[in-house]
């Protein structure tokens, strides 16, 4: 059986899925814009409410891998993906369900990033000297860290916190348990006012989703990320004094 990761791959052949990836992402900008809105939901509440009432399960099933979709080949909509979520099942297990699709999203981003780029890079990068190397090994000794925090600050874009611990050899395991625990806070946030979707739709507005950065919800997040750059300060420190 062929590894994946084999070095000798054509470059072509090794890329195959981030070029994909790129044309789905291209097209959908244009062509699905329109279809993943709040006013799509809007329009269809009634309907999706009725099937899910009736096909609970493949409701569960088909939301996952749409949202999933969604992320793998970053097409518009994740937000509205994750309303949709609150909208269909409630905050729980609204938000389970969003945080399973979001991750296997993501891992779909990071293999296909790590296959085409990330392990050259990664290796070159582990080959260098000076400034690069430092970067390198400063992301490895704080993997966990660093990995947390991208998820947990609210202005790192989902994309980028996808491609870059693919480009510096994160593994997998890793990738997927900090992506599915580092997006907790924000999955709940936006489940629930997806939620609350119905009672905003009858008023005929739209949902705030600015309520990240009210304090009540910003403040207890950036909370977390001062203890998940808590190990990164500490060991900056104790270089300094030779500890």
């Amino acid at each position: 059986m062929s590894d994946m990761s084999d070095p000798h791959k054509p470059g072509l052949a090794r890329n195959l899925p981030l070029i994909g990836i790129a044309l789905v992402a291209l097209i959908g900008a244009f062509t699905l814009r329109d279809y993943l809105s709040f006013q799509t939901l809007a329009d269809n509440r009634e309907s999706l409410l009725a099937y899910r009432d009736a096909n609970y399960g493949s409701t569960v099933i088909i939301f996952v891998l749409a949202y999933a979709l969604v992320v793998a080949f970053s097409l518009p909509g994740a937000t509205v993906m994750t309303l949709t979520g609150g909208f269909l099942f409630a905050t729980f297990p609204g938000a389970l369900f969003n945080m399973t699709a979001a991750t296997l999203g993501a891992i779909g981003i990071f293999m296909a990033a790590r296959w085409g780029l990330g392990e050259k890079l990664s290796e070159k990068m582990d080959s260098s000297d000076g400034t690069v190397k430092k970067i390198k090994d400063g992301i490895d000794e704080n993997q966990w860290s660093m990995l947390f925090l991208m998820r947990l600050v609210p202005v790192v874009p989902f994309f980028v916190a996808n491609l870059v611990p693919a480009l510096v050899g994160v593994s997998l395991q890793r990738f997927a348990i900090t992506t599915f625990l580092g997006i907790i806070p924000g999955a709940v946030v936006f489940t629930s006012v997806g939620a609350g979707l119905g009672e905003v739709f009858d008023r005929g507005e739209t949902p705030n989703l600015g309520i990240i950065f009210e304090p009540q919800i910003i403040l207890p997040i950036l909370g977390l990320c001062v203890l998940a750059a808590l190990p990164i300060m500490l060991k900056a420190v104790r270089g300094k004094k030779g500890l």
